[in-house]
């Protein structure tokens, strides 16, 4: 599913105001904005989510689903799990303070 942050964020790459996406998408301002405030998943009319798609899409955007993976090319974004991310960065500063610890002991 596409979520209103991904739409946001689909719009910022292309430079894109949320008039022009309507225009491209053949629908209203007030329906574009009611889709990308959306929390989590974009409640739309089907009709309506599809042309907003294809008009990203014909823009130039890729939109990748959670855990699929891309055919195209080029530059990016991809939004990572934040749990995931946050392990990450936990894991990178234990290993920084062990470093830093054994630094330390190493040269006491």
């Amino acid at each position: 599913m596409i979520t209103g942050a991904q739409l946001r964020a689909a719009r910022a790459l292309l430079g894109m105001d949320q008039r022009e996406l309507a225009e491209r998408a053949g629908l209203s301002v007030p329906t574009i904005q009611r889709m990308e405030g959306s929390d989590g998943s974009v409640r739309a009319v089907v009709d309506s989510l599809e042309k907003v798609m294809d008009a990203l899409t014909d823009a130039g955007v890729e939109m990748i689903a959670d855990g699929a993976l891309t055919q195209g090319v080029g530059r990016g974004v991809r939004l990572l799990n934040r749990r995931a991310k946050e392990r990450t960065y936990e894991a990178g500063r234990e290993a920084e303070r062990a470093g830093a610890t054994r630094t330390t002991s190493g040269s006491a």
